[in-house]
């Protein structure tokens, strides 16, 4: 009897049972059952699997069971800890016990060196450390086990740090002192509003509006179909680079992460370079498009962003960009259109973007076969996955920062952070289909088909091998959704010439980080076939790295590969082919809530 993928025993063919309406009915409603079932379960735990976490706890605690001698080196180091935090605070001045790590900037005012605020936070340090050595090397425990109960450890304890509460925490207790505990009454009001938000839904209005401070680029949608608008920008210089260039964003975004402010604009700054830009704005899916998968947003989404591009322009090729998910999309089309033949892309850049997820961080904790089970079947009883779902997922990747700090800062310190463009367009989230996300985690995050050779477009498998293009990679230092070794397999995975930009800065910040942000510096590698592959810590610990934005590099990169010379701009839109103008940009699914 032959085996499935899965070790599932399958029938031959000849033994195939003959169609039963009556019995795939009932089996249906079974699994209907379950579905609902799961779906309200997964509600009530917040989209995370409780019976994974279970099991994860479980794997821990018996393998821990049965380790005498991890247990006897776990008794030895709190002994130590205990010996250390004793004799660090008893002189008064509370140093020497432990450093907080290089990102927690929790305990770095001066104020917590004053006791009783060091012995506490020093105490604080060393459990967080004891229970990191707690939950980690214990023999036996399987490694995606042992990062969920890890994780998890981190997250309780981050949720009891002593900077959470405003006895224990020396800052706030001066600001409640100097200002008469008004701090306290603001940060009453802002909790109040953030809870009635949340059980409402509705949010302020942001002062910033689309079309006028955010998405303001001008230009026109000159495509649209159920899933996209295609907007072309205008140009402002009086030539033009020979070959335009397609924006893919990710779908879990809305686009204009790359047209914020004038200032931090992409797509605004590569048109005053002579650039002719296209860029997609994907629909916010509702429940009537719960059916759309990944290979409908290749072909409406890529494949007729193409189609148009080159018909308006008359160009014989297009330089394509993808963004983050948005990459790895423009990478399986353009593996695909390898496999058949079609040059019509000239290059691709990717920005933050990634084809092998074996190491994508955190992220795949959220990604076993129970977790995804349990969002499958919450997205089925919708049509879609919410979009506040995985914006606390990714708030639960970085919660010190995106959680507790920022609670401590709005509801005990009575401050409350002003508005800024990329905290509007974070706000701004959007949908995912239940169909597209569900074959989207399954087949990239579970079982990584892309760089295995095992995913399909067109009916075909298509390989990375394939894709013989010049790329330019961009990874960012502090990325947590896309982490920057993940992204560096690109150097080794693609075939071709493969230029890499290690930037500062993370997965949002690093990207739009403009020309003259003082902040910004990137390093540069450029990879040619034939070149001997470093490793990611090598290259970097090597490379020196250089101040100022990676923007300019990578136009400077485009450039290189038009080898033409400047031509007069393309027609906003060609209404003889059926691409007329319809709305100015930004368009209309832009503004879909």
């Amino acid at each position: 009897m032959k085996t499935g993928r899965r070790g599932v025993a399958e029938a031959p063919l000849s033994a195939a049972p003959q169609h039963d309406p009556e019995k795939q009915a009932a089996e249906e409603a079974f699994r209907t059952i379950d579905r609902l079932f799961h779906a309200r379960m997964g509600r009530a735990a917040l989209g995370l699997s409780p019976l994974a976490l279970g099991l994860a706890w479980a794997d821990w605690a018996a393998h821990l069971a049965i380790s005498p001698g991890k247990q006897a080196e776990l008794a030895w180091k709190f002994a130590r800890k205990w010996q250390r935090l004793t004799a660090a605070t008893s002189g008064g001045d509370g140093a020497g016990a432990i450093a907080p790590l290089k990102q927690d900037r929790r305990f770095l005012d001066p104020a917590w060196q004053a006791q009783p605020f060091a012995a506490w936070s020093q105490g604080f340090l060393l459990a967080q450390q004891w229970w990191h050595n707690a939950t980690t090397d214990v023999p036996g425990v399987e490694r995606r086990h042992e990062r969920l109960v890890e994780f998890y450890a981190r997250q309780w304890l981050d949720m009891v740090a002593p900077s959470n509460f405003p006895l224990t925490n020396p800052q706030v207790l001066a600001r409640t002192q100097a200002e008469s505990g008004q701090n306290l009454i603001r940060g009453a009001g802002f909790w109040l509003e953030d809870m009635a938000s949340s059980l409402t839904g509705q949010h302020p209005a942001p002062q910033r509006k689309l079309g006028r401070d955010l998405a303001a680029t001008p230009g026109q949608v000159v495509y649209r179909n159920r899933l996209i608008e295609l907007i072309q920008y205008s140009p402002t210089t009086a030539q033009v680079h020979p070959l335009p260039l397609l924006i893919v964003p990710a779908w879990i975004m809305k686009y204009y992460i790359l047209d914020l402010s004038e200032q931090e604009s992409l797509i605004r700054w590569l048109v005053g370079q002579g650039f002719t830009v296209f860029c997609i704005s994907w629909k916010n899916p509702g429940p009537e498009d719960r059916d759309l998968g990944f290979e409908d947003y290749r072909k409406l989404g890529v494949m007729a962003a193409l189609d148009a591009v080159s018909a308006i322009t008359g160009a014989a090729q297009v330089h394509g960009l993808g963004y983050c998910l948005g990459g790895t999309l423009l990478t399986v089309a353009a593996a695909a259109m390898a496999r058949e033949g079609d040059r019509r892309l000239a290059s691709l850049s990717l920005l933050a973007a990634q084809v092998d997820f074996t190491e994508a961080g955190e992220l795949t904790l959220f990604t076993s076969e129970a977790q995804l089970a349990l969002l499958d079947d919450m997205m089925w009883l919708d049509g879609y996955l919410d979009k506040t779902a995985m914006a606390g997922t990714f708030s639960l990747l970085k919660s010190q920062d995106l959680i507790w700090s920022r609670m401590v800062r709005e509801y005990l310190l009575g401050e409350r952070d002003g508005e800024t463009d990329l905290g509007d367009w974070s706000r701004d989230a959007t949908r995912m289909p239940w169909r597209m996300h569900s074959e989207y985690l399954r087949r990239m995050f579970l079982d990584n088909d892309l760089a295995e050779g095992r995913m399909e477009a067109g009916g075909a498998p298509v390989f990375l091998q394939d894709i013989d293009l010049p790329v330019f990679a961009v990874a960012t230092e502090a990325d947590h959704i896309a982490p920057w070794h993940s992204v560096f397999k690109l150097t080794w995975a693609l075939p071709g010439e493969v230029s890499f930009a290690l930037v500062s800065g993370g997965h949002n910040t690093g990207i739009v980080a403009a020309p003259g942000n003082p902040r910004a510096s990137f390093r540069l590698m450029q990879h040619r076939p034939g070149d001997h592959h470093p490793a990611a810590e090598d290259w970097a610990a090597a490379t020196p790295r250089q101040t100022g934005s990676w923007w300019a590099p990578w136009a400077d990169w485009l450039v290189r590969q038009d080898g033409g010379a400047p031509i007069a701009p393309p027609p906003m839109g060609r209404a003889d082919l059926g691409y007329a103008p319809l709305d100015p940009a930004p368009g209309r699914y832009v503004r879909q809530e």
